[in-house]
């Protein structure tokens, strides 16, 4: 009952969040600069930071811990390999907001860095179709609304299946070394995205649902031949976005999974990432080309997270999730600094 309560109680101030973003700062579509952008990207990473203090203080709250035994039961079904023996409640409780709030951290970071190779994905998409640039906020705003809904379908069904099938920790690791050696091998190939035959595209079009015609920003138009509603292009986006979002899914979500089995952690880590992509989008956006690291650095990043949850059941051998934090700051810094130092060569 706790859990539920405080899992509301996050949708609420989610949901308070997004109001104020869209209702109050985005009223008026308009063309993000690179400055607001980098405000709003420095907003939405303090809010995350906030709540990882609060995870440092209270993280018994989530779970509506108040006993030792209910500490110890914790730890055990989300295998966080404290070493509470021997110790006291306020000692316990004090090991465990640590490794919660570090946890956190982590899958955050995690998820924050996957999401860049996401933007590509984005950018690629907005220019295929030809968008205005004063409507990149809105599709992305109701973009994350569906992501945030299918997170938390994706994450609490993947932790009741490792609950019941531990075997599947094994397959997400083989999952993420096998896209981060793809990733590495196609470093160099260019993002495409075909407006024409992309699946939804296609399905929209046979069945006549969709008008080839832009109308400000709505994603819906009403036919004046026919009296139907049709989905604009805008819409179209919108629901391509929502299907790499799924693909992109596959990769972050067991990502997270081999920092910490708390769903509530994954969910809250994954949800305070997304919330800032937007941001992190248009802030990226002009500049994503120097970055020419990054698709090295995030293959090599799926690589170790996948070997790390690998070695427990194969080898008995543990990565703390201070290490694991220390990896992708160290990987994600190199990456940067690579492409900094090292641009890319210009054809003469």
């Amino acid at each position: 009952m706790t859990e539920i309560l405080f899992m509301g109680g996050f949708l609420l101030l989610v949901a308070l969040l997004l109001t104020l973003d869209l209702g109050v700062f985005h009223k008026k579509d308009h063309a993000i600069s690179f400055k607001e952008a980098t405000i709003w990207t420095c907003v939405w990473i303090g809010t995350a930071l906030l709540f990882c203090l609060f995870i440092y203080f209270r993280a018994e709250w989530i779970h509506g811990i108040e006993t030792m035994d209910q500490l110890i039961a914790i730890n055990a079904k989300h295998d966080h390999n404290l070493a509470l023996q021997g110790l006291s409640f306020e000692e316990g409780l004090k090991l465990y907001r640590n490794a919660m709030s570090l946890e956190y951290l982590t899958g955050y970071l995690v998820e924050k860095s996957l999401s860049i190779d996401n933007i590509f994905v984005m950018i690629m998409i907005f220019m295929a179709f030809k968008v205005d640039k004063i409507y990149y906020h809105r599709v992305l705003f109701y973009g994350i609304l569906g992501a945030i809904v299918l997170r938390f379908v994706f994450i609490f069904a993947a932790a009741a299946l490792i609950q019941k099938f531990h075997w599947i920790l094994i397959l997400f690791g083989l999952i993420l070394i096998f896209t981060g050696i793809k990733m590495f091998l196609q470093r160099n190939k260019k993002e495409d995205v075909d407006a024409e035959h992309h699946p939804v595209v296609k399905f929209l079009t046979k069945y006549k649902l969709a008008t080839s015609k832009f109308h400000n920003h709505d994603f819906f138009l009403k036919s004046e031949e026919t009296g139907k509603w049709l989905v604009t292009p805008l819409f179209v986006v919108l629901l391509i976005i929502e299907f790499s979002d799924v693909i992109f899914a596959f990769d972050s979500i067991p990502a997270i999974f081999s920092i910490t089995q708390d769903p509530y952690i994954v969910f809250f880590s994954n949800i305070f990432a997304i919330l800032g992509l937007r941001s992190l989008f248009f802030m990226l956006e002009s500049v994503m080309d120097k970055f020419h690291y990054l698709k090295i650095g995030l293959a090599v990043l799926l690589t170790f997270i996948g070997v790390k949850m690998l070695l427990p059941d194969l080898c008995g051998i543990h990565i703390g999730t201070n290490v694991s934090l220390l990896v992708i700051l160290g990987v994600l810094i190199v990456s940067i600094m690579a492409s900094i130092f090292f641009p890319p060569k210009t054809e003469k």
